[in-house]
């Protein structure tokens, strides 16, 4: 549990860093320099909270295909919710379907010990 939430915050600041110049009053009229610089400010705080979530998750047992796999889920559920509240975006049919068989493949990723055999 310590390693999503640390996953679900390091993400929400790199969405931050990655997608806030877009609409966010904090980023209008810099140069792109600044707006560089600035986010990787943010991005650094991000940092700060995936390597030790990643640390832990490892030392817990997952794998780094099953952490990576996890953390691209929650950059993704992350990022609907900052499209939807910032960006004011809606969450189109396609959208959803790509988010659902990511899921998926998150349940096929940590069902299953490695090298394991799927089930019958």
């Amino acid at each position: 549990m310590k390693t999503v939430l640390l996953l679900v915050a390091s993400n929400i600041f790199m969405t931050f860093a990655w997608y806030g110049q877009l609409r966010l009053k904090f980023f209008e009229g810099k140069s792109l320099w600044l707006v560089i610089l600035m986010s990787w400010g943010i991005a650094f705080f991000e940092y700060c909270l995936m390597v030790p979530a990643n640390k832990a998750g490892y030392a817990n047992g997952l794998t780094g295909y099953q952490l990576k796999i996890m953390q691209e889920v929650i950059t993704l559920g992350v990022f609907v919710g900052f499209a939807w509240l910032v960006l004011g975006e809606k969450l189109a049919w396609n959208y959803a379907v790509s988010f659902a068989l990511i899921l998926l493949a998150v349940y096929f990723a940590t069902a299953f010990k490695p090298g394991g055999t799927p089930p019958h």
